[in-house]
């Protein structure tokens, strides 16, 4: 089987997951309804809720599902004043009942890997395939080697092989993998907040802060990066500043 076939060839499996009905208009209502509050009553908000809330991040489609993510939930009460601080004082963080560091982790890649041929084993019944997508090609398209000399090797290799044939050309380097890792990061951000929504409370993505006291605070790896920090209450009357400004969408949305 070619590299190729393992992410073409359509594998024959009994395992069947039917959609469920969904209420679009309600979906819709939260979508809506998100939007970056600034300002929080003083109501909590209930412990159930932000773990469903947090759980909910963790099901965010991910990168060869890697999930190259972490989520730390501030809860010490001087962290989390501390955090925010650290997050410029802005009224997002200070008046915030919850604040949840979003963190990117591109060097996690190999534990996770070797978790998913291990879930494999316990599952059974899985295609050869998936056994070689994750034992030979995620090692090749992730692993950058020392001092990032094997990317450097690959983006050569995929730069002549792209002129003749279709050819994946990322992650070639250490920039590359900040991407990926980010990028999934991001869309667990957003299943955290749009849940957060849906349970009616609400959230500001916040990128103001200081890095480095946010990764000393909670004492964090150099190769771990913060993606964002989410903050999370109840919307106070005046938690909004003014009506959500898009500019129209002939400048975003194209069709080719």
């Amino acid at each position: 089987m070619s590299d190729l076939d393992i992410l073409t060839k359509i594998p024959d499996v009994k395992y069947r997951e039917p959609a469920p009905e969904i209420d679009a208009s309600e979906f819709q209502k939260v979508i809506e309804s998100r939007r970056s509050v600034r300002v929080y009553t003083d109501e909590p908000v209930p412990e159930d809720v932000m773990r469903k809330c947090i759980d909910n991040a963790l099901l965010a489609p991910n990168s060869s599902n890697l999930q190259c993510w972490e989520f730390y939930w501030v809860r010490d009460k001087e962290k989390k004043k501390e955090l925010a601080k650290i997050c410029m004082g802005q009224s997002a963080a200070s008046t915030a009942q919850e604040l949840v560091v979003c963190v990117a982790r591109m060097d996690k890649w190999k534990e996770i890997q070797k978790q998913m041929i291990t879930s494999f084993d316990a599952q059974g019944d899985v295609p050869k395939g998936a056994y070689t997508y994750y034992q030979k090609i995620v090692p090749l398209a992730y692993n950058q080697g020392p001092l990032g000399l094997f990317g450097l090797l690959k983006k050569l290799v995929f730069f002549f092989q792209g002129l003749t044939k279709v050819t994946p050309r990322e992650p070639t380097s250490y920039n590359d993998m900040r991407v990926w890792a980010h990028k999934t990061t991001a869309l667990g951000c957003e299943n955290l907040m749009l849940s957060l929504r849906a349970y009616g409370y609400d959230s500001c993505p916040m990128e103001g802060h200081d890095s480095k006291r946010v990764k000393k605070l909670l004492n964090l790896p150099k190769k771990a990066e913060i993606c964002m920090v989410v903050s999370a209450g109840k919307r106070a009357e005046n938690g909004i500043f003014s009506p959500q400004v898009r500019m129209p969408k002939k400048q975003f949305v194209f069709e080719v």
